[in-house]
């Protein structure tokens, strides 16, 4: 991690799980991270449970990346106070459990407007502070098995992922299509996808909890991997599942 030292991160939905974890183990790793969430006081106690020393290395903004206007405020803050973004952690995301076919349409938008536009939106900003500035930066894209695989729910549980699937396939053609647009730019942007198994994270479903799980922090470190690797090794996608996962 020496090459990151004093480099910015932004990372989405910093304020739990898998977020929050990447976000405290840069922090002790010497990167400058800019968490964005809408849970202000969840990353004010983050920053308020690490040394006092690490404080200053962990700024905090309110952020809906849902919301163009609210990715724009956030990046511009970025990019004028801390001069630009040399890693972008894309892992907000939402999951309003039910059905395709009887779920609210207002839930089912929310979810591609965080899981894909939010994630998209924030790929072009911090693109364009790496090229412009000639950085050798790194995107990083938490995508889900349920982007590999429809999981059939456990027991005689309803189907409830609806939407989530759907952009989590999403997610890993977007993958392959930004690796291919960095390389056709000609840049030295490495782009990762990090796959978990079941995580014991806020946004796992009814119905889950009994089946072996990961936590937050073995995806974390499963990113500082992929962060850590030599300029010219691209982790393209790392899928981590807990022992014993059935799927």
């Amino acid at each position: 991690m020496d090459r990151w030292q004093d480099r910015v991160a932004v990372v989405t939905g910093a304020s739990s799980g898998i977020g929050a974890a990447v976000a405290k183990q840069l922090v002790e790793s010497g990167v400058v991270v800019v968490g964005l969430a809408r849970r202000m006081d969840r990353m004010e106690a983050l920053r308020a449970d690490l040394p006092e020393e690490l404080h200053g290395r962990f700024h905090l903004m309110h952020c809906d990346v849902s919301d163009l206007d609210s990715i724009t405020a956030a990046f511009d803050w970025v990019e004028e106070h801390l001069g630009g973004i040399d890693i972008m952690v894309n892992n907000a995301g939402c999951l309003f459990p039910g059905q395709l076919l009887t779920q609210d349409l207002q839930k089912l938008e929310q979810t591609w407007q965080v899981n894909i536009m939010g994630v998209l939106n924030c790929t072009r900003r911090a693109f364009r502070s790496m090229q412009q500035r000639d950085v050798p930066g790194h995107v990083v894209l938490i995508n889900s098995l349920t982007g590999e695989t429809i999981i059939n729910p456990p027991g005689d549980e309803l189907q409830v992922l609806n939407m989530y699937p759907l952009t989590k396939h999403g997610i890993k053609a977007m993958l392959e299509v930004l690796r291919q647009e960095f390389r056709g730019f000609k840049t030295k942007i490495k782009v990762t996808s990090i796959t978990p198994g079941v995580t014991d994270t806020e946004i796992l479903p009814r119905g889950y909890g009994d089946l072996p799980m990961l936590r937050p922090e073995d995806i974390a470190a499963g990113i500082m991997y992929a962060l850590a690797t030599p300029p010219h090794v691209q982790v393209h996608q790392l899928t981590i599942k807990p022992l014993g996962e059935p799927f």
